[in-house]
């Protein structure tokens, strides 16, 4: 099987200068989803075929599996897909999809192509109460399939008609190539229908069947930003259910967004307008709370995440705390029962076993060890303006409020530093080391008071 995706419309309706294809559902391009889907189906070649947006969409989406066939102009979808043609093989099935339609299932896909099995015509159609716009499968009275006509070409009877064409369909290569030779373009918009071959597979004794989804969306294709937010919803809700059935406690299904792949292990709950983006993986008995931003991010079992945050390209140990309005940028590695409170912001750093920074602190590429305790205040100067350096903090260091570590800097194991320190050279183990001015209280002296005008 060789998969086209017809991809060369520009999407006026988006008023964008991002080309339709490339508008993001779910995090990921529109025609990303259907790539991923032709992917999954095993397809042995997939074939692109792309107009407007020209090289920004190829080079969105360049693989080494795509083969990109360029429509100029775009004179109908039958054109579209001629363009494909010196690229597949005839003793081949062709799957034709389109860009703009993300959510087709992989085994609709697969149902529709195992129909057209022995050389058919296999469509994918449905049935809909108000079936305007699209294209309607025209039957004889045998219920037999004899041809497709288009919304603007159709008599009053026909447009009563409820099956519509969604435009997925699958065909053999070879017969594909002869009908397309033949389709011609005398319809009201002048245009190359794909559509046409059907007649032609009819009136060559080719038999047409059709295949149907499961579920209406999967065929719903975007035009405008209210259909792709529409689509978006739809996706999510899909999304949350299946989270739902396997078991996570998703607090409002209908406030979440996996913008790409999030897996959890059991009795993990998830509070509402949480976002998910990348690979996100929420080990057993995690708990997320309201409002967080998790991309790139491994939690281990038993972690809890407060409301209010922001976690990145990190891991967080076992049974750890984190929040709530706790930043983890890139590179944090957490250990086992880590506390990270609220405004407290790690970058570039690994966290032993049983540490706290549960206030108000700056933790930049350093290396902390087990049972530390950063104060309230504390920030890692690592950069000079123009290089970074690295603190290294051994085991059971405790750090007092509003102290400054000028890396590079080490603090011994068990070193104390009292509040209010800027340490800017290596603290010796299991000693108070302290940098602060002395205290000065001054006799007699009085606040001054406004000068009466």
């Amino acid at each position: 099987m060789e998969v086209v995706i017809l991809a060369a419309g520009q999407g006026k309706r988006m008023c964008s200068d991002l080309p339709k294809v490339l508008q993001p559902l779910a995090g990921k391009p529109l025609l990303g989803h259907v790539l991923t889907t032709a992917r999954q189906l095993e397809a042995k070649r997939i074939c692109v075929v792309y107009g407007h947006g020209g090289e920004t969409v190829r080079e969105a989406l360049a693989a080494d599996d795509i083969q990109w066939a360029k429509q100029e102009p775009q004179l109908g979808t039958g054109h579209a897909v001629q363009q494909a043609l010196p690229l597949l093989a005839d003793g081949d099935t062709a799957l034709v999809l389109y860009g703009d339609v993300p959510l087709t299932r992989v085994q609709t896909l697969s149902a529709l192509v195992a129909a057209g099995s022995g050389g058919k015509l296999a469509l994918l159609t449905e049935f809909l109460d108000n079936p305007t716009g699209y294209g309607r499968i025209v039957r004889d009275g045998a219920g037999r399939v004899t041809r497709i006509v288009e919304q603007k070409d159709a008599t009053p009877e026909e447009l009563a008609i409820r099956e519509v064409n969604t435009g997925i369909l699958a065909v053999p290569v070879a017969r594909l190539r002869d009908w397309l030779a033949r389709v011609g373009n005398d319809n009201a918009q002048k245009e190359y229908y794909l559509t046409d071959i059907v007649a032609l597979a009819v009136a060559d004794g080719v038999e047409v069947v059709t295949a149907h989804p499961v579920a209406h969306w999967e065929t719903l294709g975007v035009n405008s930003k209210v259909q792709l937010a529409q689509l978006e919803r739809v996706h999510q809700a899909e999304v949350a259910e299946r989270l739902l059935e396997a078991g996570v406690t998703v607090i409002d299904p209908a406030r979440i967004d996996v913008r790409g792949e999030l897996s959890c292990g059991r009795d993990v709950e998830i509070d509402v307008n949480c976002v998910f983006e990348g690979k996100v993986m929420l080990a057993d008995g995690v708990r997320i709370g309201a409002n967080c931003v998790l991309k790139n991010v491994k939690v281990a079992a038993g972690a809890q995440i407060a409301p209010f945050c922001h976690l990145e390209d990190a891991e967080v140990g076992a049974a750890s705390k984190i929040g709530p309005y706790a930043r983890l940028r890139p590179g944090t590695v957490l250990g086992e029962d880590v506390h990270i409170g609220n405004f407290v912001e790690v970058k570039n750093s690994r966290i032993a076993a049983h540490s706290k920074a549960n206030h108000l602190a700056y933790l930049g590429d350093a290396d902390i060890g087990s049972r530390v305790n950063v104060g309230a205040g504390t920030i890692t100067c690592n950069y000079d303006g123009a290089n970074k350096f690295r603190t290294v903090i051994e085991d059971d260091v405790f750090i007092g409020s509003d102290t400054q570590l000028v890396a590079p800097v080490t603090v011994g194991r068990g070193a104390t530093l009292g509040a209010g320190t800027t340490l800017t050279k290596d603290a010796p183990p299991d000693t108070l080391t302290i940098s602060r001015a002395r205290q000065l209280t001054v006799p007699g002296w009085k606040r001054p008071v406004k000068i009466r005008k």
